[in-house]
């Protein structure tokens, strides 16, 4: 809690606090972001040093230039003064951040990212610089928020350079938690999916290193949630690499070595060695059946988890309706269902491999990270609750999908197995951690395996149903207890609804707040206007009709970017 309060006051004052160095700070409750520069004055067509300066709320973090599992790293662009560029950053090492079943590099607490600009030769000794840049980044907690802003800095221009005696020291810091290049021999071994990376040289012995972690470079290479088993004896440092079934082997393995010494101090080393040989020694990795049976025990698992509480509701009352049903019936709305969950994990799995294969690092809940997703599926919740009150009714009087299940094709069932894997994935289940990471660097065939089995796993308990139908003859007897269950379950689609606006006020702030509330008024309205036209005939019915749709579609207007 002190921590917490500690933060507030630093976003309550950074803006009170800026150095003729440092920019006007851009600051939300997770995170504090100014530009910075190394230097009190600047000199003509020499380099000045710059930094991307974030300090982040405990429990946040940003990513480095390889995000692990999942994630995206800082940029930033120089836009003025015109035809500078900023040099690429000069990232310091990373830690390890676990995320649920991912494993995320990146950086807590405070980290500055330099780079370099060349200050134009034509600037004239006496006037102000100005250094103007665009930066965006993505902090996570539980959830990610995106953030961005533009930064200034005035620098005085003079003859010669002049350092700023308050921020130089903390380039100085962030220059000493760089990789430094390694000093050792190094030879990298992939096979399968083992791997080895050694360091061969002097001062590496069991009695100096007390630990070693090495971050890839490249993405994709490497299980980031295995563990790095490390050996070093005579002058010699091993770390067993996992690799994910079916990954490509790279010509070079190149990344960062992390040693901490006995002493409990840490140095950073850039490390870069042809791929050959056999590995020395490695950690068993999943194969694709292990992660195959790992993804179905998840998902079945992801039954119990907060996030698809809600649709227990429209589970609940299904299930209800199968009591005596015919076992044809009951079949159907079973498959119907499963296929719904499998069209949506394919669905998402698809998205996956085509981020993927387009450079783009993206993971399991990815969506949640786009405030339009956001608010979209607080409406739709939104709208359940209402349909579940009893405000308007899907193809008659019986209530959320009442017609639509008693149709051929039940396409009921599949919505609701659909929207089950839309509201689930911002939850991790027990035994998901290993198989959606080894799945996320898996070739696409196998990518959309495991998330099919996943699938399989969340749709298990129904479609028990499907092949042993005499299973819906135990369940109660429908009657006037449904009633009072329909409109009892629409208060978790209403929370479900509360929590997801309260998401979209982090990611967009109080104006994407009031759109999405603005909206669900709105959708109140085309409920109303829906439920009044229904209870109605002719025209009346024919008006309800037009304003319910006016209004939705006036609501859809407003989704956030």
């Amino acid at each position: 809690m002190v921590r917490q309060i500690l933060f507030a006051l630093l976003v309550l004052l950074a803006p009170l606090a800026g150095r003729a160095g440092e920019s006007a700070a851009i600051t939300s409750p997770r995170a504090t972001a100014t530009l910075a520069a190394a230097a009190a004055e600047v000199a003509p067509g020499q380099p000045v040093e710059l930094g991307l300066r974030l300090r982040l709320a405990p429990g946040w973090h940003t990513y480095w230039q390889n995000p692990g599992d999942a994630g995206a790293p800082p940029e930033v662009t120089i836009v003025a003064p015109a035809g500078a560029e900023g040099s690429p950053i000069r990232w310091p090492a990373p830690a390890r951040i676990p995320t649920g079943p991912l494993v995320s590099f990146g950086y807590e607490g405070e980290v500055l990212l330099p780079f370099r600009m060349v200050v134009p030769a034509g600037a004239a000794s006496g006037d102000r610089l100005s250094i103007e840049a665009e930066a965006n980044w993505l902090v996570c907690a539980e959830i990610c928020i995106p953030e961005e802003g533009r930064f200034r800095l005035d620098l005085p221009v003079a003859t010669a350079g002049r350092a700023d005696a308050g921020l130089a020291p903390l380039f100085t810091a962030a220059e000493a938690a760089a990789p430094r290049p390694s000093p050792w021999a190094v030879r990298a071994a992939l096979a399968g999916t083992r791997g080895s990376l050694t360091l061969e040289g002097e001062g590496l012995s069991a009695a100096a290193i007390r630990d070693a972690v090495f971050f890839p470079t490249e993405g994709g290479l490497l299980d980031n949630a295995a563990p790095q088993p490390l050996r070093v004896h005579d002058g010699k440092l091993t770390l067993g690499l996992t690799r994910p079934e079916g990954a490509a082997s790279p010509a070079t393995l190149s990344g960062v070595v992390a040693l901490t010494d006995a002493a409990g101090v840490r140095s950073a080393y850039a490390v870069a060695a042809p791929v050959g040989g056999v590995p020395e020694t490695g950690a068993g990795a999943l194969t694709l059946w292990q992660a195959l049976l790992s993804a179905f025990l998840g998902g079945l698992i992801l039954n119990l988890m907060p996030c698809v509480f809600p649709i227990l509701a429209m589970k609940a009352m299904a299930l209800a309706r199968l009591s005596g049903a015919a076992k044809a019936e009951v079949r159907a709305h079973a498959g119907s269902y499963t296929l719904g969950v499998l069209a949506a994990f394919l669905a998402m799995a698809a998205v996956l491999v085509g981020l993927r294969a387009s450079g783009i690092a993206a993971g399991w809940g990815f969506q949640f990270t786009a405030p339009a997703f956001v608010a979209a599926l607080a409406w739709l919740m939104f709208a359940v609750g209402l349909n579940l009150s009893g405000v308007y009714a899907i193809g008659g009087p019986v209530g959320a999908g009442g017609a639509l299940a008693r149709r051929g094709g039940h396409p009921g069932s599949f919505a609701t197995g659909a929207l089950a894997v839309l509201v689930a994935t911002p939850c991790t289940a027990p035994f998901m951690a290993a198989a959606v990471g080894t799945a996320l660097a898996l070739p696409a065939p196998a990518t959309l395996a495991v998330f099919a089995a996943l699938g399989l796993g969340l749709a298990a308990p129904y479609a028990l149903l499907g092949l042993f139908p005499g299973l819906a003859q135990r369940l109660p007897r429908p009657g006037a207890w449904m009633e009072w269950l329909r409109q009892g379950l629409a208060f978790p689609m209403y929370a479900a609804s509360a929590w997801l606006a309260w998401v979209l006020a982090q990611q967009a702030g109080p104006d994407g707040l009031l759109l999405v509330l603005t909206g669900a008024v709105l959708l109140g309205f085309a409920g109303w206007a829906l439920g009044i036209g229904q209870r109605s005939a002719g025209g009346g019915r024919r008006a309800g009709r037009a304003l319910a749709a006016a209004a939705a579609i006036a609501a859809l207007a407003l989704l956030p970017a």
